[in-house]
């Protein structure tokens, strides 16, 4: 675990050495950690949006060096790997969903509803049935509430082809957004040394969107009358 904690905390150091040791393979490993995140209601923990962020630095030139990663081919793929994440999750919520949420696991349940944190389900539940269909897209820039909103879903508060709308927008936006982030400022030289703290930063941006939807929600409501 402390070693999986030290690859997060220096993500650029980790993908670089594995492009010279795996060359090509590497998109395999980006696209493999963008759809568990995504579409495996068991793996929240892992570094979506620093790692988004680390592929758009490491497809910029920097210091001297040419792009590590191919800037189109990311963006690509990893779109593909969120759009088809969110629809394994969907499913996934569709079939298990329903019992998950009627009753706490008991003797029959499946090892993948044991596993299932509830707390995390109920969240993501809330979180759905405040921002309806906007909680796909809003969801994406959310750390743990993405790897569970499709799950809710497919539960049954929606019908696949309007998820399928919103997966897409929220996967090309959530995407490009931090890719293209990654690409602009994450060769400069502070935010090569302060990483974790970059980390750190772009978790707390990425629940602004949220934050401002709360406020504006806010500001809607009528005064209460005395």
């Amino acid at each position: 675990m402390e070693q999986l904690l030290d690859i997060f905390r220096d993500l650029p150091t980790f993908l670089e050495g594995f492009v010279q040791d795996h060359g090509l393979w590497v998109y395999g490993l980006l696209f493999a950690i963008i759809f568990a995140e995504t579409g495996l209601v068991i793996m929240p923990f892992l570094p979506g949006d620093s790692l988004l962020f680390t592929v758009g630095a490491l497809a910029a030139p920097g210091e001297g060096r040419p792009p590590i990663l191919n800037l189109g081919w990311s963006l690509a793929l990893l779109t593909f790997a969120a759009i088809l994440g969110d629809a394994v999750n969907y499913h996934a919520g569709h079939f298990i969903g329903p019992r998950v949420f009627k009753s706490k696991p008991g003797e029959g349940a499946t090892r993948l509803e044991r596993m299932l944190n509830r707390r995390h389900l109920d969240r993501a539940h809330q979180f759905f049935e405040k921002y309806g269909g906007k909680a796909i897209i809003l969801g994406r820039f959310v750390p743990i509430v993405r790897t569970f909103v499709p799950f809710v879903a497919g539960a049954g508060a929606m019908n696949y082809s309007r998820f399928a709308l919103y997966n897409v927008s929220g996967a090309i936006l959530w995407v490009g957004v931090c890719v293209i982030a990654g690409w602009f400022f994450g060769n400069i030289p502070w935010v090569r040394k302060n990483f974790e703290a970059v980390v750190l930063g772009i978790i707390v941006v990425s629940l602004l969107p949220v934050a401002i939807e709360l406020w504006m929600e806010r500001r809607k409501k009528p005064a209460p009358t005395h």
